[in-house]
């Protein structure tokens, strides 16, 4: 029977869950759920918005939980390089690592998760290392956050290091030195793997620098500018060659400025791999994450960095089963890439095996791990307790003192199956007070989003009034509208028009309906506006 693998890439703003079958002969993806997080991922917020997310696809996609590989992005981790010579043994090898970690992590080491792995040796005969390390703290925050939602974190590797080990899995890193960016939301991912060495950097230009330059570009909110760039983005080429269209020209040359900065630290990162750290000649760009899908990007870099550019698409080697699909599969890859990663890492077939499970479920695990050998003493307790009986039958006297002590022995088990029974009553009741707390959660969540829906498409010049079922009642002084309606380039001629598009466009949102639209107050200085809108609940049913 295949061997089932789950595993959950951690974005900045969405969670990616797969189910992987199979293992050394191959893996299938069987099933999978992609959930935007409310708000975007940082410090102290994992477990209000982690758990109502992976409980959203489960509710959705049917994916039972359990063990499950992690990713986590590369802006969570300091990722370091050193090279340590091999001489004084294994004890001496660990102080030296210690060591480097001591002097480039820039908090104290037993606030920090940390792990190694040796790429080889350089031609001074040192070991390569590949350092990772994060904080403790935000890694315990997350693991918490899945098992909140009924999941157990088995491995936490990150999420560009998954990515390269795919390649590694399909061999498309085995022609030379390659550069990999995964190009995200907040962040973009580099990794340069040359053979068994790998370099890693998080930079911070990528999607979201993209819809805030837009932003300002047409003066229009950050969901509108998310909203063009969805719809009309691309990276323009340079040259005289300008769109017909103004607004996707605008948009265009803020993507070719964002791209350019981008580029210029890929450079600046080349260069000090090469000189740095020896490394060779890139000779290919890989390019993943959702902003990759910006039309024109490959041929842009391709041309600022003369590299042949190619999109990382894992399910040339991986297959696919019958109940995915295909379609939106088609659409999802290149953000499924880390999940892939993840599988072939809990598969036992990665190149490079990082994992950073903090502190608690190393315990737990160790502590699961000594149930076998509770089992073989009980084992031999009963058959030692058999050969006594046996020898007691060698007299009655014996056998009448072995009779008091099974006896005991009976009132002592009774004893412990009454706490083995509580125990886990106990635990049914926690059980029960999670699945309340979870459901709290997903609750809390979902109207969050709702306000925020609704205070996003109001702007700065609208405010709530009154707030009855479906019905919002809106208003916004008159001169204020006007502005907003000269200044706003689509979405409508009139503000209940301009409400309605950006309602529209917002993803909780099933459907929207202006019912009024009067004039308020003396000489009419208010407009008041009421919206019918109907939301989205958390399995995509209007409510």
């Amino acid at each position: 029977m295949a061997k089932r693998y789950l595993t959950l890439d951690i974005g900045a703003s969405a969670v990616k869950l797969a189910e992987y079958e199979g293992g050394k002969g191959g893996l299938t993806l069987v099933n999978y759920g992609i959930a935007a997080l409310a708000a975007p991922l940082d410090a102290g917020n994992a477990g209000a918005l982690l758990s109502p997310a992976l409980l959203e696809i489960v509710r959705e996609k049917g994916i039972k939980p359990g063990p499950v590989a992690v990713s986590i992005s590369g802006q969570m981790v300091f990722p370091r390089f050193a090279s340590i010579a091999a001489a004084g043994g294994a004890e001496r090898f660990d102080q030296m690592v210690r060591f480097e970690i001591e002097q480039n992590i820039p908090f104290p080491i037993d606030e920090m998760i940390c792990d190694r792995q040796v790429l080889g040796d350089n031609e001074n005969g040192e070991k390569n290392v590949m350092i990772v390390a994060a904080k403790t703290d935000q890694v315990e925050d997350i693991a918490a956050a899945i098992r909140g939602a009924g999941f157990t974190p088995e491995l936490v590797d990150v999420s560009p290091i998954a990515i390269t080990n795919v390649l590694r899995y399909s061999g498309a890193a085995d022609a030379g030195c390659c550069v990999v960016l995964d190009i995200g939301s907040k962040t973009t991912s580099l990794v340069i793997a040359d053979g068994d060495k790998l370099y890693n950097r998080s930079i911070p230009v990528a999607g979201n620098t993209i819809t805030k330059e837009i932003s300002t570009a047409l003066g229009c909110t950050m969901e509108e500018a998310e909203s063009y760039k969805r719809e009309a983005a691309y990276v323009a080429l340079g040259g005289v060659v300008e769109d017909e269209d103004e607004t996707r020209d605008r948009i265009s040359k803020v993507c070719r400025a964002v791209m350019t900065r981008l580029h210029a630290e890929v450079s600046r990162s080349i260069n000090f791999y090469r000189s740095q750290q020896g490394g060779s000649v890139p000779v290919k760009l890989f390019v993943t994450g959702g902003t990759a899908i910006l039309p024109q990007l490959d041929r842009f870099f391709a041309e600022s960095l003369q590299l042949e550019v190619e999109y990382v698409n894992p399910f040339d080697v991986v297959g696919v089963g019958p109940k995915v699909d295909a379609e939106a599969l088609e659409a999802d890859a290149m953000v499924l890439a880390a999940t892939v990663g993840l599988a072939v890492h809990a598969a036992g077939l990665a190149t490079f095996a990082i994992n950073l499970l903090p502190p608690s479920l190393i315990k737990e695990r160790a502590d699961v791990a000594k149930i076998p050998f509770v089992a073989i003493g009980a084992v031999a307790f009963v058959a030692a307790f058999v050969l006594v009986m046996l020898a007691a039958r060698r007299g009655a006297a014996e056998a009448e003192a072995e009779s008091s002590a099974v006896a005991a022995e009976a009132s002592r088990l009774r004893s412990v199956e009454t706490k083995v029974k509580d125990a886990v009553a106990d635990e049914e009741r926690e059980a029960a007070k999670a699945d309340a707390i979870r459901s709290l959660l997903n609750r809390r969540t979902l109207a969050t989003v709702r306000i925020m829906a609704i205070r996003s498409a109001l702007g700065n010049e609208m405010w709530i009034e009154k707030w009855e079922g479906d019905r919002v009642t809106v208003r916004g002084w008159s001169d204020d509208l006007k502005t907003l309606v000269s200044r706003t380039k689509t979405g409508g001629s009139t503000a209940a028009q301009i409400i309605e598009a950006r309602l529209k466009a917002s993803p909780a949102v099933s459907s929207v309906k202006i019912e009024s639209m009067t004039d308020v107050g003396k000489d009419a200085a208010l407009k008041q506006i009421v919206v019918v809108v109907k939301f989205k609940s958390g399995n995509g049913e209007e409510r």
